[in-house]
């Protein structure tokens, strides 16, 4: 919970997290010497042969692509900062998280997060203090920055997926009710975030959440989001133009795409070229800026334009393809594809196969959380990849996936306490 409120600090003037240098990334790497040292003291294996076998599947493909990395340096940096994500945060978690009670706490705990972050960036909108969106100031992005404008949206949707699953469990009337005011609250900031693969992964998500949990909850649901969303766009006006032609450019990516959606496209292209001239083990890590003029088309921009929420103009370099999928595949060849998609995957149906056990009982919100966030995660990811200060919560997040799916407490049931009856005696 420590590390989650770690991400409310704004990220240092003039970085972008993206070289793991943030409070957040210390105190990943503090709790990862922490679950070293308990379980070297106690001398005895730690994770199971199957939670070993799906959360050490990365290595393989992450370890091979950071020998074939241009240089010794951006090796040893691309193999701790996978490692970092997809490996041993989430083992950490899985280690740390000891029943159920402990993993509503950290998903509460994101909810938390997003409700501040979300707070601020509708307070960036309504002052124009945002980051800049088609010349004015008014993108919501929390304490992250024009540099990383999709880190807030990030944390705004995993709140969104916490807070409908929590709302969706087997918990007393009040906390649902106050989980699902939660969940609506928050997508007013995701709207104004403008961002349009966190608009899709939430929708996805959100959808397979309340399909899993039954369809009467499923349709009491979608009656209080469409209520909502009456109120807050026909009584509130919350609904201005940027947002409408946001939403309307969803629909134009192939017709009338804008400057960033090609940029996207040349680069989806470069990496599948890259992809193509080293298909068994890729480029190197953290070799796709320097291949990608060599196989990038004139279309390219090389840079998109940033500035707002407090800090000046800059170009900021695009340096990836902002597709995790062929990002992996561009800089770690079909074998950090299928090593590191096989894990994902091993997650989602380990996790769903448990949510058919629960369904209904104590323990559905958990796994409700879980799966909702897995399927986020690989939905986004299509539009999206590492980088910034907000990536250690995608490390949080896939711990509290991993627990679920591969930890035997997940299941354990909770240990009833003893009511007494007046003048009895415990024995």
């Amino acid at each position: 919970m420590a590390l989650v409120a770690l991400l409310a600090l704004p990220a240092p003037p003039g970085e972008n997290g993206s070289a793991g240098g943030t409070a957040a990334d210390a105190a990943s790497a503090l709790v990862v010497l922490w679950c070293v040292a308990r379980a070297v003291r106690g001398a005895h294996r730690p994770l199971t042969r199957t939670a070993a076998v799906v959360l050490g599947l990365p290595v393989v493909g992450i370890a091979v692509a950071a020998v074939g990395a241009s240089t010794a340096s951006a090796g040893a940096t691309g193999l701790v900062r996978y490692l970092q994500i997809f490996v041993l945060v989430p083992a950490a978690v899985l280690l740390l998280v000891r029943d159920r009670r402990d993993f509503r706490l950290v998903a509460w705990s994101l909810v938390g997060l997003a409700l501040f972050q979300g707070a601020l960036g509708v307070h960036q909108y309504v002052t124009g203090t945002g980051a800049s969106y088609m010349g004015s100031d008014v993108r919501a992005v929390g304490t992250f920055g024009p540099t990383d404008v999709m880190g807030m949206a990030t944390v705004v949707s995993y709140g969104v997926v916490c807070a409908l699953a929590l709302a969706l469990g087997p918990a007393s009337v009040r906390q649902r009710q106050a989980a699902l005011v939660c969940a609506l609250l928050l997508v007013v900031p995701l709207a104004l975030s403008f961002s349009r693969g966190a608009w899709i992964a939430t929708v996805v998500a959100c959808g397979a959440q309340l399909g899993l949990a039954g369809v009467r909850r499923a349709l009491r649901a979608l009656a209080a989001v469409t209520a909502a969303a009456v109120v807050l766009v026909g009584g509130f006006g919350i609904g201005t133009q940027l947002l409408q032609d946001r939403i309307s450019s969803i629909t134009q990516v192939t017709d009338a795409p804008d400057q960033s959606v090609t940029d996207r496209y040349t680069m989806w292209a470069a990496a599948v070229d890259m992809w193509k001239d080293e298909p068994v083990a890729g480029v190197g890590l953290k070799a796709f800026p320097d291949h990608r003029d060599s196989h990038a088309s004139l279309a390219l921009s090389s840079a998109s334009d940033t500035a707002g929420a407090g800090v000046g103009f800059s170009r900021q370099p695009l340096l990836s393809p902002h597709n995790m999928y062929l990002l992996v595949l561009g800089e770690q060849g079909l074998l950090g594809l299928c090593t590191l998609v096989g894990s994902w995957a091993a997650f989602l149906l380990l996790g769903l196969r448990r949510l058919a056990r629960v369904r209904g009982h104590s323990g559905t919100d958990c796994a409700l959380v879980a799966c909702g966030l897995m399927l986020w995660q690989l939905v986004d990811f299509s539009y999206a990849d590492i980088g910034g200060p907000s990536t250690v919560l995608t490390a949080v997040a896939l711990g509290l996936v991993a627990w679920w799916s591969l930890s035997d407490r997940a299941l354990a049931a909770p240990v009833p306490v003893p009511v007494l009856a007046p003048g009895e005696v415990s024995r």
